[in-house]
């Protein structure tokens, strides 16, 4: 099976992790990163980081296309909602497919007016007020008419709060305030079949136009409503729109966006992979979306991904409070210990475990993992059975640890710094420019 050579530009926004997450062990595809030349989160995730000027910037397409052909590139996924247009505008230049709707729904989705304009009449959409003259009523909103999620939006209750509001804003629009609750339904089209999937979820807890918390919904009006949106803009592929519910009850359309939202991870868990089933709608391949039922909710926290100099061949493990911990096997250890395994490494348990080490192993499924299992004596230095200089050692205890960076001269773990090892980033050469 030949793999889908895919690029994620940019790969550092919310949603090109997401991408990455749910593209990251698929066989059918190979993932390139690619973005500016600033700190972000992709260059510690994807493999290699390939450095692109902005759209913004002269040359930027020409620069595009110049990776493209060097990588073999087969399809882009615009990661970010200027990007999904610029590309759409470029699609014909490109020598890589761009994965999103027609330039026509990429257009109208970019602007919340022109987006209210094509759905009227056949959703409920908010009501616009043409200037502060005309408004009859507060509170309002005022919003960007090409922002995204909930980023630059002002609640105003007054006429002075409005002006200042209006000068404030870029390309500002008026709007009815919606009270109520929030939804991001995310969509998945067929462009001959329609909508094959639509799942609500609630955005409970937003941090910078971001649903932090979110919760899968069941939603009467979404799928209909879905059905609507996607046949009027034409959408196909992964695509997602956000309602609120207004003074009256009736849920109100806030936007509509033809691409990924990095907290669609809450259908993916549940058996929606929007990424690779967009490169399938695509290819226009036979497919089925068959979720698991049940409620879903997702919290996002920051995560920690580290790079380091630590080199080594050889990792020393001790077993009792540090692989086993409580009586139960600590899964960040075992993460070490394949992770070891899968690169070549060698891995040797050192315990003065009491009892029967073969049998403790045996019972926790453990047994077979290492190259060498050394069960000492109840004074025996664990120091003494060191004899690479280029290993490190992983216990609970710390004297025990003093003991083996002194006698050993090797870099020392307890359980709480496993993470350095584990979630590590690809090496810095891992970057292209």
């Amino acid at each position: 099976m030949t793999k889908r050579r895919v690029l994620v530009f940019p790969a550092g926004t919310e949603i090109g992790l997401e991408i990455f997450q749910a593209l990251k062990y698929c066989k059918e595809v190979e993932l390139f990163g690619a973005g500016q030349n600033i700190s972000n989160h992709a260059r510690f995730a994807y493999p290699a980081y390939h450095v692109l000027p902005s759209i913004h910037e002269n040359g930027w397409i020409d620069a595009l296309i110049g990776l493209c052909q060097s990588l073999c590139i087969d399809y882009i996924f615009p990661a970010y909602d200027d990007v999904i247009v610029a590309l759409s505008r470029e699609a014909d230049r490109l020598p890589a497919r761009v994965i999103t709707s027609s330039s026509t729904a990429c257009e109208i989705t970019r602007s919340k007016s022109a987006t209210y304009r094509a759905l009227s009449g056949v959703i409920r959409v908010p009501r616009l007020f043409s200037s502060s003259e005309a408004v009859d009523n507060f509170p309002l909103l005022v919003k960007p008419d090409r922002g995204q999620g909930s980023s630059g939006i002002t609640r105003v209750d007054s006429e002075e709060e409005l002006n200042r509001a209006l000068q404030a804003a870029c390309d500002p629009l008026i709007c009815e305030y919606l009270p109520g609750e929030e939804y991001t339904v995310d969509c998945f089209s067929d462009r001959e079949k329609g909508v094959l999937f639509a799942g609500a979820r609630s955005r409970r807890r937003i941090r910078n136009g971001i649903s932090v918390n979110t919760l899968t919904e069941t939603l009467p009006e979404a799928k209909e409503m879905a059905n609507i949106i996607g046949r009027e803009l034409g959408l196909r592929g992964a695509w997602f729109f956000q309602l609120k519910r207004a003074q009256d009850g009736q849920l109100a359309l806030l936007e509509v966006a033809p691409r990924i939202a990095g907290a669609m991870a809450a259908h993916r868990v549940s058996g929606v992979n929007f990424p690779l089933l967009s490169i399938f709608e695509e290819e226009r391949l036979p497919m089925a979306v068959k979720p698991i039922d049940g409620m879903v909710e997702l919290d996002r926290a920051l995560g920690n991904r580290y790079r380091h100099s630590i080199k080594y061949s050889t990792l020393y493990l001790d077993l009792d409070d540090t692989l086993l911990v409580d009586g139960r096997v600590n899964t960040l250890a075992v993460k070490l210990l394949f992770q070891c395994i899968n690169n070549g490494k060698k891995v040797v348990l050192l315990s003065r475990h009491r009892g029967d080490l073969n049998q403790t192993l045996t019972r926790h499924r453990l047994s077979g993992l290492f190259d060498e299992v050394i069960h000492l004596g109840e004074t025996e230095k664990k120091s003494s059975q060191i004899k690479q200089g280029d290993a490190i050692f992983v216990d609970d205890s710390f004297a025990e640890r003093m003991d083996v960076s002194e006698c050993c001269n090797i870099p020392t773990f307890d359980c709480s710094m496993i993470e350095l090892l584990t979630e590590q980033a690809e090496p810095l050469n891992g970057e292209c420019e």
